[in-house]
């Protein structure tokens, strides 16, 4: 099935798919800098991604997009 990639932009975008547990891709200056894992925290400055365990990775929200990927 072809997935569908939603941006991510507001807090409720972002509430929303912290709690649904959504793969997220993001990107930033045009690259995909992550691919995977769910949002564990979010403020107004940064996203807080885990993928594994022990593998948190923190985005600067004014720097990066974030998307959602999802299946139809």
């Amino acid at each position: 099935m072809p997935a569908v990639n939603r941006r991510l932009v507001t807090d409720y975008d972002l509430q929303d798919a912290m709690e649904r547990q959504i793969g997220i891709r993001v990107f930033e200056h045009d690259h995909i800098v992550h691919s995977g894992g769910a949002i564990l925290r979010f403020d107004d400055r940064t996203v807080v991604i885990q993928a594994g365990v022990s593998d948190l990775s923190y985005f600067n929200r004014a720097d990066c997009e974030f998307f959602e990927l999802k299946k139809r």
